[in-house]
C-alpha cells in the first residue's frame, strides 16, 4: 500500500487552481487544479453519474510528475444548480469536458475514469479523439440497456437483501416499477422524503460495490444529487442512440489510435465484467488488466494497486 501513500517526492494535495467554469442552459462547473503545473495534464471524470469530484482519488498520481484536473459534471458537487437535470445528458458532459479542456489552455490531456466516469471518457474520446493522449479505465459501465437491467434487477442474485431493502424503501404502489418510483421520490416537494430516498439508492449501490460491503452517503443533499442524477440517466439509456451497444457505440471499430488500459475486478457486480471483455473486443490493443478477488470500488486494495501502477506507466505515453 505505500505506493499509494503521499510520499515526500509528492506534491501537496492541495489545489494551485480553483475556479467555476459557465456552460450552457445555466449551468457553472466547480473545478480544480493540483500537482504541477507544468506536468503532464490529465483529467478525472468522476462516476455516478453525479456523484462529483473527491480529494481521495489523487492518490494514484505521482504530483510532481501529474497535472491533475478535476470538476463536478452538471447536478454534481460544488457545481451549480445542483442535482439539476435540465439540459443534462451525456453529450452535454462531453461537451463541457472539452470546454474545461480550452479553457484551462490544454491541448492534450490523459483522460481517467472510473465507472460512469469510464463511461463518459468513452464517450469524450470518441467525440474528440485528437484531444486524448490515452484512457486509465476502472471498473467500466458502457451504459447499455442490459447494463442498467441488471443494476436494478440482475443484482438481486448476488444481493437478495440489499435489493430488498432498495425497494422496500419505496411505498408498495411503486415496487413494481423501482425506477419510476424513485425518480417520483426523488422529485418530491418533502426534502425529508428526497433524502430518504436518495440515502435509500446509494445505500443499495455501496452495499454491492466491494466485496467487503460499504455504508452510504446518509441522508444528504449528496446523495440526493447523486441519486437523483443516475435515475435521470438510466431512465434515458444514458442518452445513446443505440441502448443495446451504449458506450460501444462510442468506440471506432478497430479501436482508438492512443494507447489504453483498463482496470476490472473479477467480481465487479455493480459492472459485470463481459463488458470490459465487450470492449476489449471491439478495442484489441487495449490492456484489460483483471484484478483477482476484487469487486467494483477503486478503494478496494487490489484495485487500488493496478490503478496506480497503470497511473506509472502512462507517464511514458
Amino acid at each position: 500500500m505505500d505506493k499509494v501513500e503521499h510520499s515526500k517526492r509528492e506534491r501537496g494535495e492541495h489545489a494551485f487552481d480553483r475556479g467555476y467554469l459557465p456552460v450552457t442552459d445555466g449551468h457553472s462547473l466547480y473545478y480544480e487544479q493540483v500537482g504541477n503545473p507544468k506536468g503532464m495534464p490529465l483529467v478525472c471524470l468522476h462516476g455516478g453519474p453525479g456523484a462529483g469530484a473527491n480529494a481521495w482519488t489523487r492518490r494514484f498520481f505521482d504530483l510532481n510528475h501529474y497535472r491533475v484536473i478535476q470538476f463536478d459534471q452538471r447536478g454534481a458537487g460544488r457545481s451549480t444548480p445542483g442535482g439539476g437535470l435540465r439540459a443534462n445528458t451525456t453529450w452535454h458532459l462531453v461537451e463541457d469536458t472539452e470546454a474545461l479542456r480550452q479553457h484551462l489552455g490544454v491541448d492534450q490531456w490523459l483522460v481517467f475514469g472510473g465507472s460512469w466516469g469510464a463511461t463518459l471518457a468513452l464517450a469524450y474520446a470518441g467525440k474528440h479523439p485528437r484531444a486524448v493522449r490515452g484512457l486509465i479505465l476502472r471498473g467500466l459501465f458502457l451504459g447499455r440497456r442490459a447494463d442498467r437491467d441488471w443494476f436494478l434487477d440482475g443484482l438481486s442474485r448476488f444481493y437478495p437483501d440489499a435489493h430488498r431493502r432498495w425497494l422496500e424503501a419505496l411505498p408498495e404502489h411503486h415496487r413494481n416499477d423501482p425506477l419510476a418510483g424513485y425518480r417520483d421520490r426523488l422529485d418530491d416537494r418533502d426534502r425529508r422524503v428526497r433524502l430518504t430516498a436518495g440515502e435509500a439508492w446509494t445505500r443499495y449501490e455501496s452495499a454491492c460495490s466491494s466485496l467487503a460491503g460499504g455504508g452510504s452517503f446518509g441522508a444528504s443533499e449528496a446523495a440526493w444529487r447523486m441519486a437523483r442524477c443516475e435515475v435521470h440517466y438510466l431512465a434515458n439509456n444514458c442518452f445513446f442512440d443505440d441502448p443495446n451497444l451504449g458506450a460501444l457505440s462510442c468506440v471506432p471499430a478497430g479501436g482508438f489510435d492512443f494507447p489504453g488500459v483498463l482496470v476490472h475486478g473479477r467480481f465487479d457486480m455493480i459492472c459485470p465484467i463481459s463488458g470490459a471483455f465487450a470492449l476489449r473486443q471491439r478495442w484489441s490493443a487495449l490492456d484489460l488488466q483483471v484484478v483477482q478477488q476484487a469487486g467494483h470500488s477503486a478503494a478496494e486494495p487490489a484495485i487500488t494497486e493496478a490503478l496506480t501502477t497503470a497511473v506509472e506507466v502512462a507517464k511514458s505515453w
